[in-house]
């Protein structure tokens, strides 16, 4: 009895670190393959220190919603994901990942005005836990919302010129 509680309650908390469908950053790739057996891993067709190999799976699930992953590999292990879904489930993935990844650190709506006199408007959430940052991202009328996760200088490294 004592363990099912346990169990629970582990189960209702916040994860340790970021996931996507039970993948952690820092996982292998036969988690990768596990979590998403239609992902399709190659090498990258650019030269990175962040990143060796990229997984895609273009059927997932994530939040309760259908989705996109990519997930970067160095050294057969995680170092990021991107999850793209669109626009009308963002309320949805939003208050799933508030529940999975705890309080965000800082959620925002900003209007920026553009030159042409029209106004974007960008949500946009983001969590850190120690090493390891995710950032969900949407635009106003726009179909597609980003979640990225990464650790480190992941994103600085991932497309810079070699």
């Amino acid at each position: 009895m004592q363990r099912a509680v346990l169990i629970l309650l582990f189960a209702a908390l916040p994860a340790w670190g970021f996931d996507a469908n039970g993948v952690l950053i820092g996982a292998d790739e036969a988690a990768v393959h596990k979590a998403f057996p239609s992902a399709r891993c190659r090498e990258l067709e650019w030269k990175s220190k962040a990143a060796e190999r990229r997984c895609d799976d273009a059927k997932v699930v994530f939040g309760g919603a259908p989705a996109r992953i990519t997930l970067y590999l160095k050294g057969d292990r995680v170092q990021a994901f991107d999850v793209r879904l669109d626009e009308r489930d963002l309320e949805r993935v939003a208050a799933f990942l508030k529940q999975r990844y705890g309080k965000p650190l800082a959620e925002t709506r900003e209007k920026i005005e553009r030159r042409e006199g029209d106004v974007r408007e960008i949500y946009k959430v983001r969590w850190e836990k120690g090493q390891e940052r995710a950032v969900l991202t949407a635009q106003a009328k726009r179909r597609r919302v980003d979640l990225s996760v990464w650790q480190g200088n992941f994103d600085e490294e991932i497309y810079r010129v070699r």
